[in-house]
């Protein structure tokens, strides 16, 4: 684990902080965590010591099987929170989804306070998804006037072994995802993947047994894409929330701003704007509540409050 520059008192803050979020829902992701430990603070000292950090969040896991199909209101949430709270820091940041997850990223992106200097790369999904769909995004990264340091990734399907992006259910959902895990990766660009159940985009990086024998359907769904940092957590917002928590645990100057962004209000304000407009819904019910993966939105404020009091 990286150690210097930082304080053994900052060191076990973000480590209590890694514990509030890495909590299990029920899913037994403790493996899982444990397997990771240490990796939050890695991510957030990539960032914090860049000098200019130009970062890309992917996000956006739809889920066909809902009535009407609509974004999963775990993933949205905590990357509209994490893009306001980068932006507000300075940093420069874009949202990459998939035109079937577009309309819920944006209206959460909108809900959080970010009302322009964003820019969203949406990627179309095809029947039978090629490669080929990526090509734009990666020729516009090519001549961006400030090159793309971090892509982080949140609570986005990827492929198992065989290829089939699948939810937890073990149901394929490939031809519903744009292949947004071959951005991952890329050279001279710092990954970093945020997931809480084993199918998402950077938990290639845990070995595959921890998978399969934790996880229910492991073999079928674990996701062998790989990234530099993986965070595991009990729901995928919170690990963007641990994140934005971390930088400013490293960086005290952020310290206001990222309490601002990571009020409950914000966060509450996000999930119903999302929800009413019935642009998502929750994963595990498939009901367009005030719920992320079947958590009443009073479970999420304790964590929020929680990760505040660290700061």
């Amino acid at each position: 684990m990286l150690q210097a520059p930082y304080t053994q008192e900052t060191l076990d803050r973000i480590a209590l902080l890694e514990k509030i979020c890495g909590q299990d829902v029920g899913r037994g992701i403790e493996p899982l965590v444990k397997a990771t430990q240490g990796e939050l603070l890695n991510a957030a000292h990539s960032i914090v010591e860049h000098p200019k950090p130009h970062v890309a969040i992917i996000t956006g896991f739809f889920l066909p099987h809902t009535n009407p199909p609509v974004a999963e209101t775990d993933g949205v949430v905590g990357c509209a929170q994490l893009a306001a709270g980068l932006l507000r820091l300075g940093m420069i940041v874009r949202i990459v989804t998939d035109s079937f997850c577009f309309p819920a990223a944006k209206s959460a992106v909108f809900a959080a306070g970010v009302l322009c200097n964003i820019e969203f790369d949406v990627v179309p999904v095809v029947p039978n998804t090629h490669p080929e769909v990526i090509t734009s995004v990666l020729e516009s990264w090519k001549s961006l006037e400030t090159p793309l340091t971090h892509i982080i990734s949140i609570e986005r399907p990827g492929p198992g072994k065989d290829g089939i992006i699948r939810n937890m259910r073990g149901q394929n959902i490939t031809a519903h995802t744009a292949p947004l895990h071959l951005l991952l990766n890329l050279p001279n660009i710092t990954s970093i993947g945020i997931g809480d159940g084993g199918n998402e985009i950077g938990m290639g990086k845990i070995s595959k047994e921890i998978i399969y024998r934790n996880i229910q359907h492991g073999e079928k769904i674990a996701c062998v894409t790989s990234c530099d940092y993986l965070i595991v957590c009990g729901v995928s917002n919170w690990g963007a929330n641990a994140l934005l928590a971390a930088l400013a645990l490293l960086k005290v100057e952020w310290k206001n701003i990222i309490k601002e962004q990571l009020n409950p209000e914000v966060d509450f304000n996000i999930l119903e704007t999302i929800v009413s407009n019935n642009l998502a819904a929750d994963g595990i019910t498939g009901k367009a509540n005030l719920t992320v993966d079947n958590l009443p939105w009073k479970f999420h404020a304790e964590i929020l409050l929680k990760i505040n009091e660290l700061l």
